[in-house]
C-alpha cells in the first residue's frame, strides 16, 4: 500500500504501524498529491490511505487522477480527514474513494479500514455513508440530474439500488425482497458491472445525485 500524508511524523507513524501487520507491505509513502500519482503510477499499490488536506496538490485531485486511470483499477483510495463532517469527504466518495476514516481513529480501526478496503468493500457501513451523502445532498441542494446509465438496470436492479442508498446490507435487502442473500450478491454485482461502479461507496453516491433516492426520503 501506499501513504499520502504531508505532516512526516504522522505518514512516518502510520506506515509503522501498518507495516508491522503480517498481511500489509508499505511500498512508498508520499508527502503531497502529486507525489502520491507519481509513486502510485510506480507501485501500482492495492490501497492509497491518501490524507485530503494537503499542499499544492490535494487528496481530492490526486484521487480523481489515480482512479480516472485505467491502469489503477485494482486500486482502491481509503481518505484521511480531520472532521467527520467534512465537504472535502463527499467530494472524496464522488472522485472514487472507497470510503473515508478520521485522523484520530485508533490504531486498530486504521489496520481493520485498510484491510476492508483492500478487500473491495466500502470502508463505511452503508447507513453511516447514506447518511453521509444525504447531509451533503441537503446541504449542496443541487439539482438532481439522471445518470442515462440507469436505464439499463432492470426494474430489480433499480430497486436493489435504492436500496444500498437507503443503507441496506445485503442480508436486509434480501429479507426486505424475500430473496436469498446469493440472489441479492448476484443483483448487486450486476449493477455495479453496469455502472461501472468500485463499490457500495460510489452506489451511494450515483444514486443520490442521480435523484433516484431523495434525502430524507429513505429510512435512517
Amino acid at each position: 500500500m501506499l501513504i499520502a500524508d504531508d505532516q512526516t511524523i504522522v505518514r512516518a507513524g502510520f506506515a509503522a504501524l501498518l507495516s508491522a501487520q503480517p498481511d500489509i507491505d508499505v511500498v512508498a509513502q508520499g508527502g503531497d498529491g502529486r507525489e502520491a500519482v507519481r509513486l502510485t503510477e510506480t507501485h501500482r499499490p492495492d490501497v492509497v490511505l491518501m490524507d485530503i488536506r494537503m499542499p499544492g496538490m490535494d487528496g481530492i485531485e490526486a484521487t480523481r487522477r489515480i482512479l480516472s486511470d485505467p491502469a489503477n483499477v485494482a486500486t482502491r483510495v481509503l481518505v484521511l480527514t480531520t472532521f467527520d463532517v467534512d465537504e472535502y469527504v463527499y467530494d472524496a466518495l464522488s472522485s472514487g474513494a472507497s470510503g473515508f476514516l478520521l485522523k484520530d481513529s485508533t490504531a486498530d480501526d486504521l489496520v481493520s479500514a485498510v484491510r476492508v478496503v483492500a478487500r473491495g468493500d466500502a470502508l463505511l457501513a452503508p447507513q453511516v455513508t447514506g447518511r453521509l451523502i444525504r447531509e451533503f445532498a441537503r446541504q449542496r441542494r443541487a439539482r438532481p440530474q439522471r445518470a442515462p446509465e440507469l436505464e439499463n438496470l432492470t426494474a430489480r436492479e433499480t430497486e436493489v439500488l435504492g436500496l444500498i442508498a437507503g443503507g441496506l446490507s445485503n442480508a436486509e435487502i434480501a429479507e426486505r425482497l424475500v430473496v436469498s442473500e446469493h440472489t441479492v450478491k448476484t443483483h448487486v454485482a450486476r449493477v455495479f458491472t453496469k455502472l461501472g461502479l468500485r463499490d457500495r461507496a460510489q452506489a451511494v453516491v450515483l444514486a443520490y445525485e442521480s435523484g433516484l433516492v431523495v434525502p430524507g426520503a429513505t429510512d435512517e
